[in-house]
């Protein structure tokens, strides 16, 4: 079987078949759309045609793929390539016996162990495009992301605004892009820096929680205690305030726990080094006890904002005070 071209998402280019594989459904919908419109920017006449291999119908692709009265330049779109039966994988097999000039062939495959002969006769086609949209997962790999943003935008960001854009949206990767475009436009050309960043989204609630256990983290109890206070006040909720210490003391608790090569260190913990670096600085003014009182006072506290206590807030500040004072 001849070896197809693979390439990472931001490598999608023209070809007669491109499968787009991988997890990562934002990514995926980012191809279809950076290729639609590099085609259209040559060919504005392109037309789309979007289906379902799903509830596909046998004929389809082929009806749509068939020679156009106009000659016009043509890309059809086929989701859920991994839910297709047996007559969608025939009729792609057929397609591509007669693979037609004018059309490119997009099939998006959601990874998995379904739809393993569709995979296997697309990448028999010597001239498939693969692009792969691995699930940006790791603290290390969604940095990374974060910084190719920033360079697609032009624009300069130090690794501190980084860190602190991927601390706050940490769930969900559209909002990472999002939150890097508008900051992007915002920065009106400077360079975009960690004080810049607490500034623009000093209301949201991540970035306010993830400020609170920083200080707290740190030892600075009344300081803590103050940032918590204007938290709670300005509408943050005890859950994701609590998930922003759970996320910091893990990291702590990873760093501090490895035991293997420092130049292995970010691949084996998915982190990026410099994140290694701060945390490592960090863990210089804690103890293997105190880190596991925190730790407890962590979990106590989550269990009290879920059901088992009364007063939430009280809760909340009474881990924050035995966190910031090693208690």
């Amino acid at each position: 079987m001849a070896k197809i071209e693979v390439v990472p998402w931001h490598g999608v280019r023209e070809a007669p078949v491109v499968l787009v594989t991988g997890p990562e459904v934002f990514l995926a919908e980012r191809v279809f759309r950076e290729l639609r419109d590099r085609v259209r920017t040559a060919q504005p006449e392109l037309e789309v045609t979007d289906l379902d291999a799903a509830n596909y119908s046998v004929g389809t692709l082929l009806d749509v793929a068939s020679p156009s009265l106009f000659g016009e330049s043509r890309m059809i779109r086929i989701v859920n390539g991994e839910l297709g039966g047996e007559e969608f994988v025939a009729d792609v097999q057929s397609y591509l016996e007669v693979v037609a000039d004018d059309v490119i062939l997009v099939i998006r495959h959601g990874g998995g162990n379904r739809g393993k002969k569709l995979l296997d006769t697309l990448r028999a086609f010597p001239t498939t495009l693969e692009v792969e949209c691995a699930e940006v997962k790791k603290e290390a790999d969604r940095a990374s992301f974060a910084m190719q943003e920033f360079s697609r935008l032009n624009v300069k960001a130090d690794r501190d605004a980084v860190g602190a854009l991927v601390e706050a949206f940490a769930g969900d990767l559209a909002e990472l892009v999002a939150a890097c475009d508008q900051i992007a436009s915002d920065a009106l050309g400077k360079p975009i820096t960690k004080s810049f960043v607490d500034t623009y989204y000093q209301g949201r609630q991540e970035v306010s929680s993830f400020a609170v256990a920083d200080v707290a983290l740190d030892g600075n109890r009344a300081e803590a205690l103050r940032l918590l206070r204007h938290a709670i006040q300005t509408g943050v909720d005890p859950v994701p305030l609590i998930a922003a210490f759970a996320a910091k003391l893990r990291q702590l608790a990873k760093v501090g726990g490895y035991t293997g090569s420092p130049a292995n260190a970010a691949k084996d913990l998915g982190m990026p080094p410099w994140m290694i670096d701060k945390t490592r600085s960090a863990l210089r003014k804690w103890t293997g006890p105190t880190l596991g009182r925190a730790i407890l006072a962590v979990a106590e506290a989550d269990a009290m904002v879920k059901g088992q206590g009364r007063d939430p807030e009280f809760a909340v500040e009474r881990m924050v005070d035995r966190i910031a004072s090693r208690s």
